[in-house]
C-alpha cells in the first residue's frame, strides 16, 4: 500500500507540474511578422497578399452579387431562401448571415494587410521610390475596401494599425470613414505611377487613385472637389493614357483585358484546379473567382441572380443611327432575344435558348462576368477579369459634376463620346439645351445602359437619393424598403457580442 501510494503521490506530481509546463513552445525558425519586414521584396510580397484578397468568396462572389441585387437592376431567385431574401428582398432577420458577413470580413482582412505595409514598409532600406509607389498601392487598396464598407454599412470601425486579438475599435461614422478613404486616396494619387506594363500591368495606378476618389466625393455630392480628379483623368495626364474602346464588349472579354478603357480591373489568371467550391482543399484557389459559376443560367450555373427585365425596356427606347438596336443589350444580358432573330437563335454556352429554357420564358441573366465567349461552361475557378472602373464611368461622373456646377452645355460632350461609341446618336443632336434637372434624369438613364450589371447602381441610386419604395414599380422587392434603416446593411452580430463599443446601425 505504502508502494502504491508512493506512486499515485508521484503520478499526481508529474501531472500537476504538466499543467503547469508550458508545451506549447514557438517554433524559433517559424516566420513572424516581427521578423518578415527586411527588404524590398518583403514589402513588395506584403502588397501582393493585400491584391490576393480579391479572389476571396465574400469579395470576388458576394460583393458584386450584393450590389447588383440590392439595387433595382437584379433580384435573386435562389431556392436558398436566406439568400433570395437578402440579396435584394431587404430581409435579413440573422445578422450573422453568412455571405454577407463574408464581404465584411474579406474587407478587413484586405484591411489588415494593407495596414501591415502601411506600418512595416517605412523602415525598411530600400529603394525610395520603390517604397513610395508600394506604400501608395497600400493606401490605395485600404481605400478600397474602406470605401465599400462605408457604402455598404456606412457606419464601421476604422481601424489604420495592424490589429491585434484585444482590439476594441469603437463604431466610425460613415463620414470619419470617407473622410480617411479621402486621405488615403489623395496619398496613393501622388505616389503611384501613371501606368505599369510588363509582370506589373494590373497594379493600381495614379488614374484609378483620382477616379476612386472622385467616387467618393461625389458620394458625399462634394461636386467641387471631385472635378480636379476627373480633370485630370479627362484633360490632364490622364486624356493620354485612357479611352474608349471600339468594341463595347471588349470591356468584358477575357481576349482584351487590361485594355485602354480599364482604369481599375481586378487580376485572375487561368488555373485548371475548379471542381470544387471548397477554398481551403482546392489547390491554387485564389486564381479566379466564383462569380461566374453563381450567376450563370441554370444548367450552367446556379442562377442566383437574375436581371430585372424593366431595365431591357430602356435599351430599347432608342436605336442606333443605323437603325440597329443598342449593342449593349447583348453584350449585358442572356435572355431569349440576345439575338435579335429570337430564342431558336440566342446561344446559351453551346446551346440555343429555345433547347435550354423553352420559347416562352422570360428570364434573363447578367452576362458580363460570364465566360460564355470561350467555353460552354461555368466553373469556381473564372479567370474573366473584372473591371471595377472603367474610362466611359469616368466620362459620365464628369458629366454629372458638370452638370450639378451649373455647367451642362460643357457636360454634353462626355455623354456624346459614350454615346457614339455604341452607335447611338449624339445627345446634343437628339435632347439640346436641357435644363440641369433634364439633364441628370438623362444621366440615369446614359449610367443604367452604359453600366448595367457592373455593381455601380447601388451607390448611384444612394447619390441620387431615389433609394425607397418610390421604386417598387420597377423592382418589388422595394416593397420591403425602409427609408432610415435599409441604406445600410446590419453589422454582424457575433461582432457586436465579441467588441461592445460597436454600435449597431439605426433600424436594426
Amino acid at each position: 500500500m505504502k508502494r502504491l501510494a508512493k506512486y499515485i503521490c508521484l503520478g499526481l506530481l508529474v501531472t500537476a507540474m504538466g499543467c503547469e509546463m508550458d508545451l506549447d513552445i514557438p517554433n524559433p525558425n517559424q516566420p513572424t511578422m516581427e521578423v518578415f519586414w527586411q527588404n524590398a521584396q518583403d514589402a513588395e510580397q506584403g502588397v501582393n497578399a493585400i491584391y490576393s484578397s480579391f479572389a476571396r468568396p465574400g469579395l470576388s462572389r458576394w460583393m458584386p452579387m450584393i450590389y447588383i441585387t440590392r439595387s433595382d437592376e437584379g433580384y435573386s431567385g435562389s431556392p436558398w431562401s436566406d439568400l433570395a431574401n437578402a440579396m435584394g428582398g431587404f430581409i435579413q432577420p440573422d445578422y450573422n448571415f453568412g455571405p454577407v458577413i463574408d464581404v465584411w470580413v474579406d474587407c478587413y482582412v484586405g484591411i489588415f494587410r494593407a495596414n501591415q505595409v502601411i506600418a512595416n514598409v517605412p523602415g525598411i532600406d530600400m529603394d525610395a521610390q520603390l517604397k513610395n509607389r508600394l506604400l501608395g498601392e497600400a493606401h490605395f487598396l485600404r481605400a478600397y475596401f474602406y470605401y465599400n464598407l462605408a457604402l455598404l454599412w456606412g457606419n464601421v470601425p476604422l481601424m489604420l494599425d495592424p490589429s491585434t486579438p484585444t482590439d476594441l475599435p469603437p463604431t466610425s461614422t460613415q463620414t470619419e470613414v470617407w473622410s480617411q478613404v479621402e486621405e488615403d486616396l489623395a496619398f496613393a494619387a501622388a505616389n503611384l505611377p501613371n501606368s505599369f506594363s510588363g509582370p506589373d500591368l494590373g497594379r493600381v495606378t495614379r488614374g484609378a487613385a483620382n477616379a476612386l476618389l472622385a467616387k467618393t466625393l461625389m458620394q458625399q455630392r462634394k461636386f467641387s472637389e471631385a472635378l480636379q480628379p476627373l480633370e485630370w483623368l479627362v484633360n490632364g495626364d490622364g486624356a493620354g493614357i485612357y479611352g474608349l474602346v471600339d468594341n463595347y464588349r471588349d470591356n468584358f472579354l477575357i481576349t482584351s483585358e487590361n485594355n485602354r478603357e480599364s482604369i481599375f480591373e481586378w487580376q485572375f489568371v487561368i488555373n485548371a484546379t475548379e471542381t470544387t467550391d471548397n477554398d481551403v482543399a482546392t489547390p491554387n484557389h485564389n486564381y479566379g473567382t466564383s462569380i461566374s459559376q453563381f450567376l450563370a443560367p441554370p444548367g450552367i450555373g446556379w442562377a442566383d441572380a437574375e436581371a430585372r427585365t424593366w431595365v431591357i425596356g430602356e435599351f430599347m427606347k432608342e436605336s442606333t443611327v443605323a437603325g440597329e438596336r443598342d449593342p449593349r443589350l447583348a453584350a449585358s444580358y442572356i435572355f431569349a432575344d440576345t439575338d435579335e432573330r429570337g430564342a431558336e437563335f440566342t446561344m446559351v454556352y453551346g446551346q440555343t435558348f429555345a433547347q435550354r429554357y423553352g420559347m416562352d420564358n422570360n428570364r434573363a441573366f447578367f452576362r458580363k462576368f460570364l465566360n460564355d465567349h470561350w467555353r460552354d461552361e461555368e466553373g469556381y475557378r473564372s479567370p474573366n477579369n473584372y473591371r471595377i472602373i472603367r474610362y466611359a464611368d469616368v466620362l459620365l461622373m464628369y458629366a454629372e459634376v458638370l452638370n450639378e456646377l451649373g455647367r451642362t452645355a460643357e457636360a454634353y460632350p462626355y455623354v456624346d463620346q459614350v454615346r457614339e461609341r455604341v452607335g447611338l446618336p449624339a445627345l446634343s443632336q437628339v435632347r439640346p439645351g436641357l435644363s440641369a434637372g433634364q439633364f441628370l434624369q438623362q444621366l440615369k438613364h446614359e449610367r443604367l445602359l452604359e453600366l448595367s450589371g457592373e455593381g455601380h447602381r447601388w451607390a448611384d441610386l444612394a447619390r441620387w437619393g431615389d433609394l425607397g419604395p418610390g421604386i417598387a414599380d420597377r423592382d418589388p422587392g422595394f416593397n420591403n424598403f425602409e427609408v432610415g434603416r435599409h441604406e445600410f446593411l446590419p453589422i454582424p452580430q457575433r461582432d457586436l457580442d465579441i467588441n461592445r463599443n460597436l454600435v449597431q446601425n439605426p433600424g436594426w
